[in-house]
């Protein structure tokens, strides 16, 4: 019996000085920051890095993002980010990043939708780059596909 493809590597960071706000924790953006690093890991691990970029002026833009902010991190906090594949088609990418904390508690959360993107526009992945995604895609998480509740009017 074989196994699928390993899933992608950790993403590793660690909460620097100057992301710290007013309230002496990690600022939300830099909780984006981590996770757009995370996602340039997830590109250079399927074959979207720096020199395909340059080669064929391709990459991924990403068009709607959800972010879950659940815990406050301090300085030095070491971080790990998980990347998974939720979805791809010819030309779309959904994909999920889970930051947790040393203790491996989940802290935030984000699921993006992103675009393969060339000169003129949107553009079909490259067959192997698509094949390496598909063959990573995973079941959602159950946090993933929610949406912002509404404020009840009064």
């Amino acid at each position: 019996m074989t196994s699928g493809p390993a899933p992608l590597p950790l993403f590793h960071e660690t909460v620097r000085r100057e992301w710290i706000d007013y309230n002496g924790h990690m600022s939300e953006a830099f909780y984006v920051l981590v996770f757009g690093y995370a996602t340039d890991a997830m590109m250079d691990a399927v074959g979207l890095d720096p020199a395909y970029r340059e080669r064929t002026g391709c990459s991924l833009y990403t068009v709607e993002a959800h972010v879950r902010y659940l815990h406050e991190v301090s300085e030095g906090t070491a971080l790990s980010v998980r990347t998974r594949v939720l979805g791809v088609d010819a030309k779309k990418l959904r994909f999920a990043h889970e930051m947790r904390d040393e203790d491996g508690r989940t802290v935030a959360t984000t699921e993006l939708f992103a675009l393969h993107v060339g000169a003129d526009g949107s553009a079909p992945f490259p067959d192997a780059v698509r094949g390496r995604l598909a063959g990573l895609v995973e079941e959602p998480p159950e946090w993933a596909g929610r949406a912002i509740a509404p404020v009840p009017r009064r």
